[in-house]
């Protein structure tokens, strides 16, 4: 490793492969357990939390500390020290005699954190898990650099407010998400050009059901791109097909009927600590009285639905650490208590878990007080002024002020899936307008139409159609 190799590693930032520390061997002896534990990584002393070099004096004393603590780790581990502009980087490799302890205790690396349990849960976690995880071995079916999405590598990079002027190849190597030229799985989910062709059963399946049970559906939605794109894909289709409740005032304020924060929650931990090698996709499933998530592969080894939202045991660590790296998911172990804290200022039921060893299964009550789950009712107001060009002729729709262009959008898509460019041109109108381009904006927010392309909503072929609840309340003005 030279210095433009180390300023690269840098780059990087800490995360599930690096640790920085700006001088001393405090705490090193659980820091190097835990990289021993899982898929090994690299600690840089000399370097500080915000990634500036500071460089530490290096002695033979120092090099001689760190192998004693690796030594004195049980089982004992060799690590490799290198000296770099003033940096002491120790590669802790990934052991093949897991799990090791520093001082009596067992760690493990998540994200830029250490874990600590017990020695019966990393002997159960193991033994259901195997010695190395699945989202660090190499993809076969991912073939580098053809399979490389770049909208979905820019979007990551992005997300981890990582600098994209590295080399890709580099870059991904640093993270882990890359070995040499063969992608991981954990860099197939979220890279994957086609995720579902590359990682089979990384889809995730939506359903619209009608009534309680599974007979007949009403809608369904396939969403089988990258990692992050199937998650907004999936948060979209829920914000869609769930009531809203809404007053026009002055001000418009809207309250979704289940918690949006610990729906985001639920996907995401339904997401990162999913059994990739279960077959079967991530469904989830929207009833008249509930929205259920079922996820192939029970509980990770170790854990039991009592110990839920208090400890953490990582299924995918790479996948998880990235996660962490894009912040869709804060402090280990505290998803399923967020989940319940939102759910109780809501004034929301708090999810039922059931698991086994071979599905996971978290149900949300909807609200009984309405089976019928009808969209909810837009108060009529005086007939609005024709727009330029146009004539009203309707009476209500789902926004104030500009009403009848809102609604004419929707009974333009009533006629099937659109542009915006074909819905100027349905309109009358010259070109796509600012005042076109907000009141379609405001629909896909209030779920009342949504994208054809809804994980590319960029794509020059997007185009809009309505979701139920738009076709709903175009019934309600119709016969209002």
């Amino acid at each position: 490793m030279n210095q433009q190799d180390l300023q690269a590693l840098i780059a990087t930032g800490e995360g599930q492969l690096l640790e920085f520390k700006r001088s001393g061997v405090s705490h090193l002896g659980r820091e190097i357990c835990a990289f021993a534990n899982t898929l090994g990584g690299r600690i840089l002393i000399g370097v500080t939390d915000a990634g500036e070099i500071v460089r530490t004096q290096i002695t033979n004393h120092l090099r001689s500390e760190v192998q004693s603590i690796a030594r004195n780790l049980e089982p004992p581990l060799i690590v490799n020290i290198l000296e770099v502009d003033g940096v002491l980087v120790i590669e802790v490799p990934a052991s093949r005699f897991k799990p090791h302890s520093s001082g009596g205790k067992f760690y493990l690396r998540e994200g830029a954190t250490c874990q600590q349990m017990n020695r019966d849960e990393i002997r159960e976690f193991f033994y259901h898990e195997g010695l190395v995880y699945f989202d660090e071995k190499t993809n076969e079916r991912f073939a580098w650099p053809r399979d490389l999405d770049p909208t979905a590598y820019e979007t990551m990079l992005k997300a981890c407010n990582i600098t994209p002027t590295l080399d890709a190849k580099l870059l991904l190597n640093n993270l882990g998400l890359l070995k040499g030229e063969q992608m991981t799985y954990a860099g197939s989910l979220l890279l994957g050009a086609n995720g579902s062709r590359i990682v089979p059963g990384s889809s995730i399946n939506c359903c619209l059901f009608q009534g309680t049970t599974t007979t007949r559906i009403l809608d369904q939605k396939i969403y089988s791109g990258d990692f992050l794109s199937n998650y907004h894909a999936a948060v979209n289709y829920l914000l869609s097909h769930l009531n809203t409740s809404y007053e026009i005032g002055f001000e418009r304020t809207e309250q979704l009927e289940l918690p949006e924060t610990a729906l985001r929650e639920a996907l995401l931990n339904a997401m990162g600590h999913r059994d990739y090698q279960k077959p079967g996709d991530l469904q989830i499933h929207l009833f008249q009285d509930r929205l259920e998530f079922v996820n192939p592969g029970g509980l990770v080894g170790g854990l039991t639905i009592d110990t839920l939202g208090t400890r953490s045991i990582p299924r995918n660590p790479l996948l998880f650490g990235m996660m962490q790296r894009m912040d869709l998911v804060e402090k280990v172990g505290s998803g399923f208590k967020r989940i319940y804290d939102l759910c109780d200022k809501q004034k929301c039921p708090r999810p039922e878990i059931q698991a086994d060893r071979d599905w996971f299964r978290l149900i949300f009550r909807r609200s009984t007080s309405d089976l019928r789950a009808k969209t909810p009712a837009v108060p009529k107001r005086a007939k609005p002024q024709p727009e330029s060009g146009l004539e009203s002729g309707l009476e209500s729709g789902p926004e104030s002020g500009p009403e009848s262009l809102s609604t004419r959008i929707l009974f333009s898509l009533k006629k099937g899936p659109m542009s915006k460019a074909d819905l100027a041109a349905d309109l009358g109108h010259k070109s796509i307008s600012s005042k076109l381009n907000q009141r379609v904006k405001e629909l896909l927010a209030d779920g009342f139409i949504e994208r054809t392309i809804p994980d590319k909503p960029n794509s020059r072929l997007q185009k809009y159609r309505l979701t139920p609840k738009g076709i709903a309340l175009l019934e309600q003005v119709k016969h209002g």
